[in-house]
């Protein structure tokens, strides 16, 4: 992993758009009340409280005894799912290539920068990486040999990888956003890469999933990968070609021209209905299109996230 193309977004912030549950003092809003950082608003004096925090002008106005509130900060949790199931190295020829990435390139360096950024302010994060089951788990830590370690297993996902001898592997997106919501502490952010490529019967199982998350109070971005040109407008050469399905190695030939334009009104189809019911859960989705590279997708979401 090229560490000086990550390294260019460090004086960037990252902030949690929710409050959220920490455990050491931070820059995030939390949910609960503390005494120090930021005025949230009035309640009234209790008998028998501390008389710290009444407000004596607001009392010589109205005769009453007021509590001031404040809100306390926090630090953020993060966990970062990525999707490494076969479907995710296409391109082929884009593995570990910034300017023309493949879809699980892309998702490595996102979470290398994702990581940078929250190891700079302290905040604690974990990655999870699955495929038709979760292939591996870490908690959520702020040290930086925890940071170290996960940047040698998103290295490890850039690795050239033989396509005769790459494993085949299928995706389970629901269930593992399923285990996800359950196992994380709440109000958590939870980042998704993934390219959503499910059969039918399971896209509502997905779309479940994310509602799963938001109900347990996390906080959801979902970077949403895809070839436009390739793998949703059908973009080839009027000749018949050879399709091979990634994940289960099935073969189907066809003139792409001949069956275009139904397959793209199928999956605008299918990507509008993901944007609608992410916008729905109050999702912050993300479409990548690959072909645009690294850094014009992944610079604006950031510049984005630093003023929220």
């Amino acid at each position: 992993m090229d560490q000086s193309l990550v390294s260019r977004y460090k004086t960037l912030d990252f902030f949690a758009r929710q409050v959220v549950e920490g455990f050491i003092t931070g820059r995030h809003k939390s949910p609960f009340h503390g005494f120090s950082v930021e005025f949230s608003d009035y309640r009234q004096y209790n008998t028998g409280e501390s008389t710290r925090n009444i407000d004596w002008h607001l009392y010589g106005r109205t005769d009453k005894l007021f509590v001031k509130q404040f809100e306390e900060e926090t630090n953020l949790r993060c966990q970062v799912l990525i999707d490494q199931s076969t479907s995710m190295y296409y391109p082929l020829e884009g593995q570990g290539d910034t300017e023309h990435p493949n879809k699980l390139t892309f998702a490595a360096y996102g979470a290398a920068v994702l990581f940078e950024l929250l190891h700079r302010q302290r905040d604690a994060f974990g990655l999870t990486l699955f495929s038709d089951h979760i292939d591996r788990q870490t908690p959520c830590r702020s040290n930086s040999a925890h940071h170290r370690y996960l940047l040698t297993l998103l290295d490890s996902l850039l690795q050239p990888v033989d396509a005769e001898r790459r494993p085949m592997r299928t995706t389970t997106v629901a269930e593992s956003l399923h285990l996800t919501a359950e196992q994380l502490h709440r109000r958590s952010l939870v980042v998704i890469f993934t390219d959503a490529l499910v059969r039918p019967e399971e896209r509502e199982d997905v779309l479940d999933a994310l509602r799963h998350l938001r109900h347990n109070k996390h906080e959801v971005i979902l970077f949403h990968t895809y070839d436009r040109a390739r793998e949703v407008e059908l973009d080839f050469d009027a000749r018949p070609h050879r399709f091979i399905d990634l994940e289960s190695g099935r073969e189907l030939r066809l003139t792409p021209t001949e069956v275009a334009e139904a397959y793209r009104k199928r999956m605008e189809a299918t990507f509008h209905e993901l944007q609608q019911r992410a916008m729905q859960y109050r999702v912050d989705y993300i479409p990548v299109d690959i072909a645009q590279g690294f850094h014009p997708v992944i610079l604006p979401f950031l510049l984005k996230r630093s003023k929220v």
